[in-house]
């Protein structure tokens, strides 16, 4: 059976910024805020949802097909997944747009401030969930505003179970198209700050959340995450200690890609996280969003 990913295809630009932000920015200043970084580390990489979410699946062995788009100079990433053994049958393109395009800076905490360019991501809402028998779970994670509500409702009515994990994506939608994911979705994942922001738009608390779907993850970084599975109570899940923190981009997918492949084959929703606690530890010891081996 295949695993549905819906999501963004990017170009990763990182930057390593040896200070701390927080040293820079004078928060009595904001309202006319000019700041400058220099960045002696900077690499480009292969990134966006849907394509760390399919390497991270591709390592654990699974059937994963990416449902995305990708711009006018999105060969050599085609054909990087291709390299990967990803089924890309639902990877379009669009010829008068760019790829997709993040600018990622870290600081030395490991804070990070990020700008992304859509550019054919907002056009995904054109590509529609494939109609096929294969499909056992699927994931609604960044993407294209209409992309992720029509993509949502598509799987509802084609039923197929999915997560839905709006990560960065979140502040895009309102209370009501909130609650309208919730009751279409299986699961709902998400990390700490995500998770009051989704309550505070929704009006829900975190176990009146839990209480309509199959299980809710709340990831808490360092700290493991919170998991109500059904009608269990909620459980903490230990996180797992990296063996050195060298970048955290990447690392939500890394526990995406665990969260999917236990949920394909059948695991408890506590078993799914241990496994994407361990794949977090091991992707942010690791550098660049697609290049670290489990």
């Amino acid at each position: 059976m295949s695993i549905l990913v819906c999501g963004s295809l990017a170009f990763d630009t990182i930057m390593t910024f040896e200070g701390r932000f927080a040293e820079q920015i004078l928060p009595s200043q904001l309202h006319i805020l000019n700041v400058s970084f220099l960045v002696p580390g900077l690499r480009r990489e292969y990134g966006g949802c849907a394509g760390n979410i399919a390497y991270g699946l591709r390592q654990l062995g699974a059937e994963v097909v990416p449902l995305a788009m990708l711009g006018n100079d999105g060969g050599e990433y085609l054909d990087r997944l291709r390299g990967l053994g990803v089924d890309t049958r639902h990877v379009s393109s669009s010829a008068e747009s760019y790829t997709a395009q993040a600018m990622i800076m870290t600081d030395r905490d490991n804070n990070q401030i990020t700008a992304f360019h859509p550019g054919a991501m907002s056009s995904a809402h054109d590509n529609p969930v494939p109609r096929r028998d294969d499909l056992k779970v699927a994931i609604i994670s960044p993407d294209g505003r209409e992309a992720m509500l029509t993509h949502a409702r598509q799987l509802h009515d084609a039923g197929v179970p999915f997560v839905f994990d709006p990560g960065q994506g979140l502040p895009m939608f309102n209370g009501e198209e909130l609650r309208q994911f919730i009751e279409l979705a299986s699961w709902v994942t998400l990390n700490d700050y995500e998770a009051q922001m989704l309550c505070d738009r929704t009006g829900l608390t975190l176990d009146a959340i839990a209480a309509k779907v199959q299980g809710l993850i709340v990831t808490l970084g360092a700290e493991g995450c919170d998991v109500w599975d059904g009608s269990a109570a909620k459980v903490r899940v230990a996180g797992m200690p990296a063996a050195t923190v060298v970048d955290p981009t990447g690392c939500g997918d890394a526990f995406r890609a665990a969260l999917l492949h236990g949920l394909e084959q059948g695991w408890s929703l506590q078993r799914c996280a241990e496994l994407g606690n361990r794949m977090g530890a091991v992707k942010i010891a690791s550098r660049g969003g697609q290049n670290y081996t489990l």
